[in-house]
């Protein structure tokens, strides 16, 4: 199976971006999308052949997570717990008969930290619902995780100490959600690669690859065998982010 995870900061701008073009182009079994920024109803384009699964954010051009599927799903659950946090959008698990495939936009502790702890949290509710999944059957999680996890996984770690996406608190919380029984499968295939997913539109960040490994494919660790690749396609321009992928056996 091809897997394909997508902050596109935006649907209907990437849209005018190419997003479509390599929708189609790499005709993933699976694709999920992160801050979609808009309501269902305002989709100007059907896909062929997919199920398309929406949680969108209460508040409008905000958020928002959307998968489009070929495999129609066991059963779909939006928020944590089919709860929690739907007011953002910013989670969408599918079920299916051999595993679960999760979605999510953790939010960001934003300048001067003023939703860390309310991140704290998410971060701890959202790895126990992580955790009694895998209970059931294996977990592919994937989506903008809002940290970069180790110094590898950004340009300039010792100026970002106490910045969101790499304070302590936050890449312990990541630490601990392996710890629990995930694969980081990107850092798994490539201990030593330096390949980030985002990076500021200020400065010219881009073009001079000042960025950060933000966004993630985890998988259970007992799929660990299964798992053919992990690719970061940072020649895909269309959003801040650039899309990841996995190849899977499952």
């Amino acid at each position: 199976m091809k897997l394909f995870s997508w902050n596109v900061n935006g649907l209907r701008a990437a849209t005018k971006k190419g997003f479509l073009d390599f929708f189609h182009e790499v005709d993933a079994d699976i694709f999920a999308i992160q801050e979609t920024k808009m309501q269902e109803e305002q989709k100007e384009f059907d896909l062929e052949n997919y199920y398309e699964y929406w949680n969108c954010a209460d508040k409008k051009g905000y958020s928002g997570t959307l998968i489009y599927t070929k495999h129609k799903p066991l059963n779909v659950i939006y928020g944590i717990d089919g709860e929690k946090y739907n007011d953002e959008g910013r989670l969408i698990t599918l079920e299916y008969e051999k595993f679960y495939f999760v979605t999510v936009y953790v939010p960001n502790s934003q300048r001067e930290l003023t939703r860390l702890d309310y991140r704290m949290i998410f971060e701890d509710e959202f790895r126990n619902y992580l955790v009694k999944l895998d209970k059931e059957k294996p977990v592919i999680v994937c989506g903008d995780l809002n940290v970069a996890h180790t110094e590898i996984d950004l340009k300039n770690p010792d100026a970002n100490q106490k910045n969101a996406g790499f304070t302590i608190e936050e890449r312990t919380k990541f630490q601990k959600l392996l710890d629990a029984g995930f694969t980081d499968t990107f850092r798994y295939l490539y201990p030593d690669t330096i390949k980030y997913t985002w990076w500021s539109y200020m400065f010219k960040a881009r073009q001079n690859n000042i960025g950060w490994r933000i966004d993630y494919f985890l998988i259970s660790n007992r799929l660990k065998d299964a798992l053919v690749d992990a690719e970061i396609h940072t020649d895909i321009l269309g959003s801040d982010h650039c899309p990841v992928s996995i190849e899977i056996k499952l």
